[in-house]
């Protein structure tokens, strides 16, 4: 993914994406498949919440480092 182009995940949001959201379902992916979101700072919390609501495992990164912060 191209971080410098990147555009956040939110419905009608067009800010530059800075985090990664990486999440699955898992009543219908299996484990090695991981969908990903990306978003700004105002959304990454938003997003985060949203997915572990329904009980997806989610982990948030930076879009461009290793894993920061790991829910589920």
């Amino acid at each position: 993914m191209d971080a410098e182009r990147a555009v956040c995940s939110r419905a009608g949001c067009r800010a530059a994406a800075k985090w990664r959201v990486d999440w699955r379902n898992p009543r219908i992916h299996a484990a090695d498949r991981v969908k990903t979101w990306v978003a700004c700072d105002e959304h990454r919390g938003f997003l985060r919440d949203y997915l572990a609501a329904r009980d997806f495992p989610v982990s948030v990164h930076p879009l461009d480092a290793a894993a920061t912060e790991t829910t589920k």
